[in-house]
């Protein structure tokens, strides 16, 4: 008997392990990541009034917020290094709200797209992949917002901005803060699957950790006692490192970057490891 070739359209394997991430197969579906991309920058203002305006609007109104009551009431305007308040307000919360969106967004991986991934196969880590690169596009619309009103003051305004040498690893810092963003969303992903009630903790969580690192305060104000605060959190350098790039204020080293970088990385891999375990049977917890 004459043996012939067959193609098949499914393959079934063994259960894959623990360590098999299958990272090669997400290149395969790069397409569909840019799929992802337009489709998550399109449903955000579709349908809206201002359209991608919010983007300029959310972030004007929450500085304008931030300086009335931390600068005016509170009186931290004379701890921001000299750098003028709302300037030093709006180049935290632009690198804040790119970790955040990222964040919050890939912690709700798994319940956001149940619809998807219980019909068709594709490489589940495309979805966080996905919003973090379409988050980018907010991250920039706020980028040149930041920059704009950075250079009326460099220009038009008495003031000591300038930029350093530390403007040059600013992409570093984007991707770091990506990296960080999408570790902690795809573990929280993970374990909603189980424990649905860890979602609610999300937007609290959020706000104090945002409150734990230096985005309204600088490094210098954080008293000797409380210093771990921002000596642990991974965060702090990044946002540290864009300040002193762009307004020449900040206090980081090399070395607080360093171990930024390998907290992020350390993250990704138990975040990929965790997020591939669940993604196998998330279907009948979800």
């Amino acid at each position: 008997m004459v043996q012939t070739e067959e193609n098949w359209s499914l393959i079934i394997k063994p259960q894959s392990k623990w360590w098999d991430l299958k990272l090669g197969e997400i290149w395969d579906y790069r397409d569909l990541v840019w799929i992802f991309v337009r489709r998550d920058i399109v449903a955000v203002y579709k349908q809206t009034v201002l359209g991608p305006l919010w983007f300029f609007l959310a972030p004007i109104f929450t500085v304008i917020a931030y300086n009335f009551v931390f600068g005016t009431i509170a009186g931290m305007d004379s701890k921001m290094d000299g750098v003028p308040p709302f300037v030093f307000y709006m180049a935290g919360t632009t690198l804040w709200n790119y970790f955040q969106t990222s964040f919050v967004t890939t912690s709700d991986t798994f319940i956001s797209n149940s619809s998807i991934f219980g019909k068709v196969y594709f490489p589940r880590m495309v979805a966080p992949i996905s919003t973090v690169f379409s988050s980018l596009f907010k991250f920039g619309i706020q980028m040149l917002m930041f920059l704009a009103f950075l250079a009326y003051y460099m220009i038009l305004e008495d003031t000591d901005l300038h930029f350093t040498n530390w403007v040059f690893v600013f992409p570093i810092l984007i991707v770091m803060m990506g990296g960080l963003s999408m570790g902690f969303g795809i573990i929280v992903s993970a374990l909603t699957t189980k424990y649905r009630d860890l979602k609610n903790f999300v937007g609290f969580g959020i706000s104090l950790l945002m409150y734990a690192s230096p985005v309204i305060y600088p490094v210098s104000a954080v008293p000797d006692g409380y210093s771990w605060f921002t000596k642990y959190n991974p965060i702090a350098p990044i946002l540290e490192a864009f300040r002193l790039g762009f307004t020449g204020s900040g206090t980081v080293t090399i070395g607080d970057l360093v171990y930024s970088g390998s907290f992020m990385l350390i993250l990704l891999v138990l975040g990929m490891i965790t997020f591939h375990r669940v993604e196998q049977n998330f279907m009948d917890t979800v």
